[in-house]
């Protein structure tokens, strides 16, 4: 049985990738994508063939790699290939922008406002009062209005033209008709209150936002009126998860030696978060012709298997990188759980992300491996790292970081039970994940944290 059978419980500027990953590098400060504290020792890809894949030998783990540089890797990874394999910017449509990366400014294509506007429901009023009221009123969308001349005034709605000459607005609620249907205010009233003038926001021209602004919905709706239809922006990663093992059921209960298959259902959501297109879930069983032609027919950016990453008789990923001459990034992660994870490099310039097969042990690889060089990838600033004291003692791993899904409760992070390799229970219910050091930490000592993708407030909570 191996690993993941114990899974029961425009015309602007456009910039290449690799210029929007250093212009947002600039604009976020200095440290890099997955510097998430003090780096360790080895802060280098290792060149070719210094992990030999198929290396199956039982001294593997003491040559892990430490977790933080294991994700500095990843993410220098995720660099070095946006710069050799030139992943160009690409127009995309607005309503499939969220969550990109601007690769051009957004240069306004008009002034805002295009011309001046009521900036309330009132009166445009010309000269002093009292005014003699029109009696057709001017309503947003509409063509421009008469102008008015001194002592005239004309119902105004919210976003319509001022009509020529007009002194300024007079808000409904500051307004009073008299007995002779003439218009009185019944406060004074300044030139131009409550007019927006056209270009109060900008001009044709001006740069709105920079390379480098992850798109938000309020971006998408500066954009759009801006008079943009399409925005340029580096890609989403193309991600096909492949998910191995011939004891994986896809419904129904467990039966016969039998198991769920929770990795399915779950990676894909879960890269989507991260800022993945997932183009293809394809279940292999243990079949390592299927998984040598799935490996070298593809054409994602990053390949994400479940389980095979261990010694077992049917663990064949490292024997297949071997045979493709995949280079090996990452080869063992000092991490638990997951720390038979791996990272790799193929020679068509794809990433291979290694995933355990028991389900919190997979996503200790996704948090790992996958986030950072999804994150470098698709040019996304990296989080700003930030901790909290956990209300109750954590146990350590001697010498490996240990990762433990966390509630947060005000200025407390709550550590959750039921963590071990192969549950989900407390990841399910989790807010973030607590980076325990070796040793583990004591009740009310401040502790690094890494927030899910959905718990955050960052745009990665996009499932489109």
């Amino acid at each position: 049985m191996t690993a993941r059978g114990i899974q029961a419980d425009g015309d602007a500027e456009d910039l290449d990738v690799e210029e929007v990953l250093a212009l947002v590098k600039e604009h976020h400060g200095p440290h890099t994508p997955g510097d998430h504290g003090p780096h360790t020792p080895g802060d280098h890809v290792p060149a070719p063939g210094q992990h030999a894949p198929g290396s199956h030998n039982p001294g593997r783990h003491h040559k892990a790699t430490p977790w933080r540089e294991a994700r500095d890797t990843a993410a220098r990874a995720a660099r070095a290939t946006a710069r050799s394999a030139g992943r160009a910017p690409v127009s995309v449509p607005l309503d499939a922008a969220l969550g990109l990366t601007l690769a051009a400014p957004l240069t306004a294509l008009t002034d805002l406002p295009s011309f001046d506007t009521s900036a309330m429901d009132g009166w445009a009023v010309a000269g002093p009062g009292p005014w003699a009221v029109r009696d057709e009123g001017v309503l947003a969308g509409h063509a421009e209005p008469e102008p008015l001349t001194d002592g005239e005034a004309v119902r105004i709605a919210t976003g319509a033209r001022i009509p020529p000459d007009t002194t300024a607005v007079l808000r409904s609620e500051h307004g009073r008709m008299d007995a002779k249907d003439r218009l009185h205010a019944t406060r004074e009233i300044q030139p131009g209150q409550d007019i927006r003038p056209r270009g109060q926001e900008c001009r044709n021209g001006d740069q709105l936002l920079a390379v480098g602004t992850l798109v938000t919905p309020a971006v998408l709706g500066l954009a759009s009126a801006a008079g943009y239809d399409t925005v340029t922006a580096v890609p989403r990663p193309r991600v096909e998860v492949l998910v191995l093992g011939d004891e994986l059921l896809t419904q129904g209960l467990p039966h016969d030696g039998l198991i769920r298959d929770a990795l399915g259902p779950m990676l894909p959501p879960w890269l989507r978060a991260l800022g993945a297109e997932v183009t293809s879930v394809r279940r292999l069983g243990d079949d390592a012709k299927a998984l040598h032609k799935a490996l070298t027919r593809s054409t994602a950016d990053l390949i994400v298997t479940t389980g095979g990453t261990a010694a077992g008789p049917v663990d064949h990923v490292h024997p297949t990188l071997q045979r493709i001459g995949a280079e090996l990034l990452v080869d063992g992660v000092k991490v638990r759980p997951g720390h038979p994870m791996l990272l790799a490099r193929t020679k068509e310039n794809q990433h291979l992300v290694g995933l355990p097969g028991n389900p919190l042990a997979a996503v200790s690889g996704l948090l790992t491996l996958a986030e950072p060089l999804l994150r470098t990838l698709a040019a996304h600033p990296a989080p700003e790292p930030y901790t909290l004291p956990l209300k109750e003692a954590a146990h350590g791993h001697p010498y490996d970081t240990r990762l433990i899904p966390v509630v947060l409760r005000g200025d407390h992070a709550v550590p959750l039970h039921y963590h071990g390799p192969a549950m989900l229970r407390g990841m399910a219910a989790a807010d973030a994940v607590a980076v325990v050091p070796p040793g583990g930490v004591r009740a009310g000592q401040e502790t690094e944290l890494l927030d899910l993708p959905w718990a955050s407030a960052g745009i990665e909570v996009c499932f489109t």
